[in-house]
């Protein structure tokens, strides 16, 4: 699962990273939490002939993913992540799985690692060797009543390496940047020609840090999040499946 995640690059590293064009200005977000505005790399229309550039655009999404079929959001669950094992059976996210998967740019996530006495850990899990990472999502267009329409997404979600299996038993899908261009390509690359993306990362390329519990709180939006606190739960065993903190009333698009 993944429940927060945070995106500390500057626009000029996203830019080189997933060799987009110019993006607009944008501060550090160290806590970004579900139905916030999260950015999205997809596959742009056809590049002019004799370009050799890929042709991608970044795009700005509500993370909560909402099919295209659903009438009334008020009785949907809110579905910020989708399990890579199922998204292409699944009515929800099948159409998205063939024709709408995107990278998402990261620094890093939480997750919290649950005893059965409901205390919780929070950890900040980042690159070993820091810099961006991209996420697999899907996105979809969704439109209300009134014919307003706004952009949602997900992302897609695996089993947990065996370096973070203590802490919880999912983590989202990583694509390594040699893999973007065929992840994004939704014209001649099916979802069984990606499967194969869709697996853990490798067991040392994240690092858990324990952290307070200041970022269970969306308020709290600054790098002292991230700050490294002594462990408080003594033994690591099995994680329960854990839910992170439910989001409130929290910088939402509709």
């Amino acid at each position: 699962m993944c429940g927060r995640f945070s995106l500390l690059g500057t626009p000029e590293e996203i830019e080189a990273w997933f060799d987009l064009m110019e993006l607009e200005a944008f501060p550090p977000r160290y806590n970004i939490a579900p139905t916030q505005p999260i950015l999205m790399v997809v596959s742009g229309e056809t590049p002019p002939p004799g370009s050799n550039r890929p042709n991608r655009r970044a795009l700005l999404v509500r993370w909560g993913f909402i099919p295209g079929w659903v009438k009334d959001t008020a009785n949907y669950p809110l579905m910020i992540n989708a399990r890579s094992e199922t998204a292409i059976e699944k009515a929800s996210f099948k159409a998205a799985m063939r024709h709408r998967r995107a990278l998402i740019p990261a620094s890093g996530f939480y997750e919290w690692r649950r005893t059965g006495d409901k205390k919780a850990q929070a950890y900040w899990i980042r690159p070993r060797d820091g810099g961006i990472v991209a996420f697999a999502g899907l996105y979809e267009p969704w439109a209300n009543a009134e014919g307003s329409e706004i952009d949602t997404g997900a992302i897609l979600t695996t089993g947990a390496n065996a370096n973070l299996r203590f802490i919880h038993d999912r983590m989202p899908v990583v694509i390594e940047q040699k893999d973007f261009t065929r992840w994004l390509d939704c014209k001649t690359q099916e979802p069984r020609h990606v499967a194969d993306l869709m697996k853990p990362a490798q067991a040392d390329f994240f690092e858990a840090i324990p952290v307070s519990d200041k970022v269970n709180n969306f308020a709290n939006t600054g790098p002292e999040i991230q700050e490294r606190v002594a462990e408080t739960l003594e033994e690591r065993k099995k994680p329960a499946r854990a839910k992170p903190p439910e989001p409130d009333d929290q910088m939402k698009l509709f």
